[in-house]
Formats: structure tokens, sequence, C-alpha cells
């Protein structure tokens, strides 16, 4: 009975993924695409780890699975977390359709306090 809903799972993640990587492809610049691989492929990647956990029936490989699922709930997030900071930090640009820059608004607020 917990092979279909584990192949149902996977099947759910791997959308997400491919739904990730097209968001890699057609968003405009690069904090909108690490934007859509992180949510998208955080997502698919832990439905992924899921479905093989729950179709597999053996403890062994669930165990395993579990684990690499709570290593890419943390990694994933803070590698985007780094790259658009530095992507920031050496100056790359937003698109310039972008409607707000709240890391730039806080960084001019900080540097307003320090200077008062």
């Amino acid at each position: 009975m917990s092979e279909p809903i584990g192949i149902t799972l996977i099947f759910i993640g791997v959308l997400f993924d491919l739904l990730g990587c097209i968001g890699l492809i057609r968003l405009p610049d690069v904090y909108n695409r690490l934007q859509a691989a992180t949510k998208t492929v955080t997502l698919g990647t832990c439905l992924i780890l899921t479905g093989v956990a729950v179709a597999s029936g053996t403890v062994t490989i669930q165990i395993k699975a579990m684990l690499a699922l709570a290593l890419v709930l943390i990694a994933s997030p803070t590698a985007a977390h780094a790259l658009a900071r530095g992507a920031y930090s050496l100056g790359v640009k937003l698109w310039e359709k972008s409607v707000v820059d709240r890391y730039g608004e806080d960084l001019g607020k900080e540097g307003e306090d320090e200077a008062a």
C-alpha cells in the first residue's frame, strides 16, 4: 500500500524539480533564479526523499533518506542566502523591473544609524 504513495510523492517531487529548472532558465536575474531554485528544488528534493522513504519499506533506507532530507533543508536555503549576499556585495544589479530592494534599504538604514 505504501509503494503507490511513495511513487506519487516521487513524481510530484520530480515535477517541482522540473519547475525549478525551468525557473533557472526563464527568470530574468540571479536573485529571481535563486528564489526559484531554492524554493522549488528544495521542496521537490524533499518530496523525492520522502517518497523513497515511504516506498522503500526498509528502516536503513528510511533513516538515510530522512538524514539527507534534513541536510537539504539546512544546506539549500543557507547556500542560496550566501550566493545572493555575495552577488549583492559584488554589485550584481537587480532586474530593471524589480519593485523594491529591501536588503539595500536595510543597508542604507544601518549606514545612517552608524553616522548619527
